[in-house]
């Protein structure tokens, strides 16, 4: 059995988890999010908390079982608080700003550099160079995040680009001239 799959997961108030037909909804204040599951793992809702077990012993099997908790342990967390990814854009003239479901970006190319914002989630802005993208799918602000993050990743001697706002940069010295 797997060490996370064995963990229970705690259903808050507001929240409601139904398991039909090998797919598992979770509904709660920000929305709904559903998720298909192995006919292998079995998912019992008890009271407050969901609880997964196995079938069977096999090794995939096992896999399984903690990687559907630990998305319905996501699942929980997006439809009750939701999930936040804040970038930080660095340089000079770089920019960036909200128009309709369309992030514009100015990173210092010959042309702006549009971004269409996925159904399910929101991007602000700010003038000192933040983005911040919610959503109550982790796997969608992770990879929407990831992928304007690899539009100009950072540099390590000035410190330009796009970088997450706890990432921490290794800065380098450059050239100096002196002989």
């Amino acid at each position: 059995m797997s060490k996370v799959g064995k963990l229970p997961v705690a259903i808050p108030a507001g929240v409601t988890i139904s398991v039909a037909d090998g797919v598992i909804t979770v509904k709660g204040p920000k929305g709904e999010l559903k998720q298909a599951y192995s006919s292998d793992i079995e998912i019992k809702v008890e009271g407050t908390e969901a609880v997964l077990t196995t079938k069977n012993n096999a090794k995939q099997t096992n896999a399984y079982h903690g990687l559907y908790r630990a998305l319905i342990a996501n699942m929980v967390k997006g439809v009750s608080e939701g999930f936040t990814k804040t970038l930080v854009i660095t340089g000079v003239g770089y920019r960036a700003e909200v128009k309709g479901k369309e992030l514009v970006m100015n990173l210092g190319y010959s042309s702006d550099y549009i971004a269409i914002i996925p159904e399910g989630l929101t991007v602000a802005t700010t003038p000192d160079g933040k983005v911040t993208i919610t959503g109550i799918d982790k796997q969608l602000v992770g990879e929407f995040s990831s992928q304007i993050r690899k539009l100009r990743k950072p540099e390590p001697y000035k410190g330009k680009g796009i970088r997450y706002d706890n990432e921490v940069i290794r800065r380098k010295v450059g050239k100096t001239g002196v002989k």
